[in-house]
């Protein structure tokens, strides 16, 4: 039986990589130009936002919830970095409110969700639309403008040939990794999703951890937002909304369960690459960006579907 299962992971691996590899070899053939080492290193300053944000939704699935409101957190924490920024505070102060900012509406998603138990997809929903109308209120709907020469650094850089956006998402993925691996905190999430009476039993308090690990997705939320204000140089009332779709569509293809209990990082990483391709490739093909959202829609349907089927 044993032996089955592995077998069964194994093909999992086996096929996210080859849907990957298959995908590359299509756009390459339709246009040489999407191998191209510019085009390569665009996908992937592209992905970094959103693949952080899938690291704090992988880890939210992982326990059995789920987080709809990482799209106006990033957007609002964005929205925060560039109104200190333009008050003076000086980057490095402006980034760390920015990151306080997700740190609390995640915190206030969890302790909602744990002390009221209220399904976390009702109140990350409403925090979502709480988050976006924070922003609205601070902008009265237009951008923030005039931020520091300085502050380009964060979302436009690059370290040698490596945009800046791509480091900070190595850091992140290689912190997440570590966590799910080698800390208890990461081997808690497992076991409070696979079954939280059995991690009540077994000593794990699930209402700490879980308000945790809500508040660590506000901060991959933050983390976003500030890069992609960098990136946009300015603060943008309708940045960051495809977040939440991209970050959980990174999740689902790259095998973290919807039910709980199973998560992989690495796949989230090759999920989001996915969708940084397609993007990608129909943009290099003339294909309207309309069309992308119909696409990355039917995928998140398929793979939770399949995920459904293979839990069966």
């Amino acid at each position: 039986m044993g032996a089955k299962k592995q077998r069964s992971v194994d093909w999992g691996n086996f096929a996210i990589l080859a849907v990957l590899l298959l995908m590359i070899i299509v756009l390459t053939i339709m246009n040489p130009v999407f191998l191209s080492m510019d085009n390569l290193v665009n996908i992937a300053r592209q992905i970094s936002m959103v693949a952080i944000v899938a690291i704090g939704m992988t880890f939210v699935l992982i326990i059995g919830e789920i987080d709809l409101s990482v799209g106006h957190i990033a957007c609002l924490s964005g929205i925060i970095v560039a109104k200190c920024l333009t008050l003076n505070m000086g980057i490095p102060l402006s980034c760390l409110m920015a990151l306080l900012v997700g740190a609390l509406l995640g915190f206030a998603n969890g302790f909602i969700n744990t002390q009221f138990k209220i399904p976390s997809f009702i109140v990350t929903l409403g925090m979502d639309n709480i988050a976006y109308g924070i922003v609205l209120v601070i902008t009265n709907a237009y951008p923030i403008t005039g931020l520091p020469e300085g502050f380009k650094v964060i979302g436009r850089g690059y370290v040698g040939v490596i945009p800046v956006p791509v480091i900070i998402m190595a850091v992140c993925y290689a912190a997440g990794i570590i966590c799910l691996k080698y800390v208890k905190f990461g081997r808690n999430m497992f076991a409070i999703g696979g079954n939280q009476d059995a991690a009540k039993l077994s000593g794990i308090t699930v209402k700490k951890n879980k308000i945790a690990i809500f508040t660590l997705c506000g901060v991959t939320a933050a983390i976003s937002g500030i890069i992609l204000s960098s990136r946009l140089f300015s603060g943008q009332p309708n940045s960051g909304s495809s977040f939440t779709m991209d970050a959980i569509a990174s999740c689902v293809i790259g095998g973290t369960s919807t039910t709980g209990g199973k998560g992989r990082l690495w796949g989230t990483f090759i999920g989001a690459l996915i969708i940084g391709i397609i993007d990608n490739g129909m943009t290099l093909l003339g294909i309207s960006t309309n069309w992308q959202y119909i696409v990355k829609g039917a995928i998140i349907i398929i793979a939770v579907g399949l995920d459904s089927i293979r839990e069966k």
